[in-house]
């Protein structure tokens, strides 16, 4: 049985910085690649970062720069650094995982997803 449990959000300053981190558990071919994605109030999901078990990273361009996808996958556990956050980052982050390790952005190509945890970025 394959779990996604996130931790790490919470409450920060414009400016500041979170690291967001995912533990998974499981079988190891259900995280050919893993996502970090996020919900605001009234928005569709939408794809953060996402990472397959070997290549590069992708992000969405509002975050390039300034957020950073990784893994340690001795630990299980798939990581979402943030700095400079604004504002409009304040959402629920889920974490993802599916079996194929090709990119997609569709929120129904990944097969297992974490509870999500709220980040709010206010003054």
């Amino acid at each position: 049985q394959v779990q996604l449990v996130e931790s790490g959000g919470g409450l920060v300053q414009p400016g500041g910085s979170l690291r967001l981190s995912c533990a998974a558990s499981g079988s190891i071919s259900s995280f050919n690649r893993m996502a970090w994605y996020r919900q605001a109030p009234g928005k569709q999901r939408e794809l953060v970062a996402s990472l397959p078990i070997i290549g590069s990273a992708t992000y969405v361009d509002s975050v390039k720069g300034r957020f950073t996808i990784s893994r340690d996958n001795a630990k299980g556990t798939l990581y979402l650094h943030m700095s400079s956050l604004k504002p409009e980052d304040t959402a629920v982050y889920y974490c993802a995982s599916r079996i194929d390790a090709y990119f997609s952005s569709r929120p129904d190509d990944y097969h297992y997803w974490g509870q999500g945890i709220q980040v709010t970025v206010s003054s």
